[in-house]
Parts: C-alpha cells; structure tokens; sequence
C-alpha cells in the first residue's frame, strides 16, 4: 500500500531516475511500500547512501546521456520512471532533454519494459508549443517523445507543486515570509493549479500497474485554480502573517527571476526559467487519472492543506528531499582533493589544528550542525557579503540553508556548499557551489593525538582555473587567517562549551 492505503499489484521491478532529486527521493520509499523492487540510477551513487531507504533499493551508476549505462539499468525492469531534466545546467538543456529523452525510449524498448512514466509539466491549452517557455516546450518536448515511442507509456503533467522542500514552495514561502509589502511582477495574475507532493507520489506510483493499452498523457493538479498572488495571500494567512501584494509591470523575465534569487533560496539561473513558465495560464483540462488512480476521500488535497503540511514538515525539521538535492556536486570528471599525486595541478591549500578540551562526539556535533541558522563560527559579515555577491552573479548563495537542523547525508546542499563526504564522527567534506575560478572544498576532521586528546583539523582547498584563479586565491589568502582561523578556534570553543558559535 502507498501512504494513502491505496492497494496496488506488488512485485513490479522499477527504476527510478533521478533518484537523488526532489520527486524522486521520495518515491522510491512509496515504491518499496507498495511492494515493488527498485533499483535507481545514479551518476553518484554515493549521495544516495544515506537515505533511510538506501539499504532496500538496488543503486547503480550511470547517466541517461549514455547508452550503454542506461541498457544496464533497465535489463530486467518492468516500469522506469524518468525523473531527470537538464534545467539550469545552461543554454542547451533543451538539447540535452531531448536527447537523453530518445535514449532512454530507444533503450526501453530494447530490454523489453512494460511502461516508462514521465512527470512533466502542466502546459497551456490552446498555445502553440513553439511560444512556450524554454522550460515548458522541453518537458512537452521530452512527453512527446515518450509517447511517440513503442513503449506503452504515462505521462504526468503537473503545474506548481506544493510540498517542503520543493522549488515552487521555497519561492513562495520566502517571498511571502521576507516581504511584508511584496512589490511583484504581472506574472503573479497569472492562474494555475497547485498539487500537493503528497498526491503527486500518489499517482505516480499508481502509474506502475496502469493496463498495458494505456498510452497518453493525463493532467494532475488540486481542487482549486488560483493566481499565484492568491497562493502568497493564502500562505500568509496560513502562516499568521499579514502581508500586501502590489503587482507592478515592468519587472522583465530577467529581472524578475534576479528578485526572486535575492529574496529566495532559488538561485536565478533556476529562477528564471520557472518565472518565464509562470507566464502561461496553467490550468487541468481532464481530471482522467482518476479512472486508474481511483480519488480517495479528501483528495487531491485542498491548496490551504498541502500548505500546512509543508509548513509543519519545515517547522519539524522533517523535509525529506529539497529542490536543491539534484544539484550535481561537480561533473564526474572532476578532481577529488583525495586524489593520489594531484595530477590536476595546483592546489593551494590552508590548515588549521587545534586541541580540543571535549569529546569526539562533542566535536562532531558542532561539525555536523555547521551552516544554516547555526552559521560558519567566524566573521559574519564576511560571509554575508560573500554569499550576496555570489547571488548577485546567479550563484547559490547562503539563502538555501540545511535540508535539516541537526544532521546530515552525503548530496545535501549547505548553503553555498555540497556535502561531498560525511564519516559520522571523522570527517565531513564540503564542495563550494558558489560561483568561483577553480574547484573549493572544505574539510573538518575529528582526530585523536596520541595521548588520547581530541583535536579539530580543518583544510581549506582550492583548484585554480587559469589566471584569474590564482590571483583570487592570492586576493582573498589574507583574510583565511581572521574568516579559516576563527572558524576553527569557535568551532573548538563550541565544542568544549557546549554552547552557541561564537561569531555566528
């Protein structure tokens, strides 16, 4: 059964792509409820090792760019499930969609799969496919593609998506709770139709055991249609808040996928593409899912319900996946600072060791708590200005924060950073994400000297591309001493004190 109690044909063998993703990390766990096998697909198979599912779902390598990796995840799969899309990762990633869409058709067909299912977006009615925007012409694009293939498939079209953790949310949420007088642009007239996550891993599992004639696309959404200045009314009044909406015309798609990368989580170079869709009027034109994925009492659930139980999940700390879970630590070709000899060339580094008057465990618990509201232990400001100038170029920023408060798990994104490796109580590894001339990583150990004594060690590294990357590690190496220096003697003091960062 799925969480709903929905009852479905069990022992289906299912692959999940994009796995690592917002959707797709929370369907697998519904799959293996319903009592299907899975196997994901991952180009890092590692961030997926510290899901609560992990040691029940089969994980194997690959890219649904690439033939070959993509056949072997499929021999022997009844569904699969394609979860991926190229948005963000730059000008061509219609091209790429469409491409890795043809693969993963071709392949299907060739391992004799049953059904692919696909979650799309919800497109306009009566708007040629060519005026649509970059984003949603590719997911028509890659639908398309899907149901013109041989393989039987399903194809879900979904608008905003309502859940903690997701893109569409985390916009809402912070441009509600940050602007009291939220000066906004046309586009928030624009009506559409919310789902809540909850009902949009209902119908995707209930897509698995669909009849084999079955072969068409089917729009999903909630109850209710509202403009996107009604949703941030409705949170507001949902989070006690009182706010004003005061739309105004003239912000372009440009500038306004700038405003909500300042205001939100969501960086530009991802906020653009989902402001641009936002233009389009987005509405269900058939609710046809429910012949095969039967409604159940209250469902699907009211927009003001899918809201508080997002909110309750944030406020609880208990946001399983976020939209920022996709984001790719690096391409697979890139260096590790673990590699033997470093045959990528320089590689500059600061370290810092210090004894530690605590515990391992203490140690570890400040390490693992670093970042979000808990800030980097050291000057502030520094930090601040570093994570504002890294939004103002479409970098990551500080906005994003931790998925949870306390702990967490290899592919989490931590502000501006990517956890890269986690050793519970040794070793956590931290990608930089933020917009920079070289590959970053920052490193914080839990040691023990030879007198039993615990010490902090903490490695800063940089990877310079060109030039321009050394001469930002010469501008910026001054300051390691006052930002590296005195995030590692508050982490050590927080430590031995048990108490807030100092410097936070």
């Amino acid at each position: 059964m799925d969480t709903d109690g929905q009852r479905t044909t069990a022992g289906l063998h299912c692959l999940v792509t994009g796995a690592s993703g917002y959707i797709g990390g929370r369907l697998v766990p519904e799959l293996l409820a319903a009592g299907h096998r899975v196997r994901c697909l991952a180009r890092s198979p590692g961030k997926l090792r510290d899901h609560p599912w992990a040691g029940d779902a089969e994980t194997v390598r690959g890219d649904v760019t690439d033939a070959a990796s993509v056949a072997s995840a499929l021999r022997g799969v009844d569904v699969a499930y394609y979860l991926v899309h190229a948005l963000g990762s730059g000008p061509g990633f219609e091209r790429t969609d469409r491409r890795s869409a043809r693969i993963f058709a071709e392949q299907a067909h060739a391992a004799g799969v049953r059904r692919i299912v696909y979650l799309g977006g919800l497109t306009p009615y009566g708007v040629p496919e060519r005026s649509l925007s970059p984003h949603l012409r590719s997911r028509a694009e890659v639908g398309r593609i899907f149901l013109d293939g041989p393989v039987p498939a399903t194809v879900l079209r979904a608008a905003v998506v309502i859940g903690s953790g997701s893109a569409s949310f985390e916009m809402l949420r912070h441009l509600t709770e940050r602007l009291p007088v939220m000066v906004t642009p046309s586009w928030v007239r624009t009506r559409t139709q919310p789902i809540g996550v909850r009902d949009v891993l209902r119908y995707l599992v209930g897509s698995a055991v669909m009849p084999a004639d079955v072969d068409r696309a089917f729009d999903i959404g909630g109850p209710e249609v509202l403009t996107y200045a009604q949703m941030m009314r409705r949170y507001a009044v949902v989070a006690g808040l009182r706010r004003l909406v005061v739309p105004v015309p003239v912000l372009t798609p440009r500038l306004s996928s700038l405003w909500v990368g300042l205001v939100t989580p969501v960086p530009a170079a991802l906020a653009r593409p989902l402001t641009e869709s936002l233009r389009h009027e987005v509405v269900c034109h058939e609710h046809d899912i429910a012949r095969y994925v039967p409604d159940l009492p209250g469902r699907p659930l009211p927009f003001d319900e899918a809201l508080a139980l997002a909110l309750r999940r944030v406020r609880e700390a208990q946001v399983v996946t976020r939209w920022s879970s996709a984001a790719a630590p690096g391409a697979p070709s890139d260096p590790l600072p673990t590699d033997p000899d470093w045959a990528g060339g320089s590689l500059y580094e600061d370290e810092r060791q210090l004894p530690v008057d605590a515990s391992g465990r203490a140690l570890w618990q400040v390490i693992e708590g670093i970042g979000g509201d808990n800030g980097w232990y050291s000057f502030p400001p520094a930090w601040a200005v570093r994570g504002w100038l890294d939004r103002i170029v479409g970098g990551a920023g500080l906005h994003r924060g931790r998925r949870d408060a306390e702990r967490l798990r290899t592919g989490d994104s931590l502000d501006f950073w990517r956890v890269e490796e986690i050793e519970p109580g040794r070793l956590l590894r931290l990608r930089a994400e933020m917009r920079l001339p070289g590959l970053a990583w920052l490193e914080m150990y839990v040691e023990t000297d030879g007198e039993g004594r615990t010490r902090y060690r903490q490695r800063a590294l940089f990877h310079p591309h060109g030039l321009l990357g050394h001469a930002y590690w010469w501008s910026v190496s001054p300051f390691h001493a006052v930002v590296f220096g005195g995030m590692a003697r508050n982490i050590a003091h927080a430590a031995a004190t048990g108490g807030s960062p100092r410097g936070k």
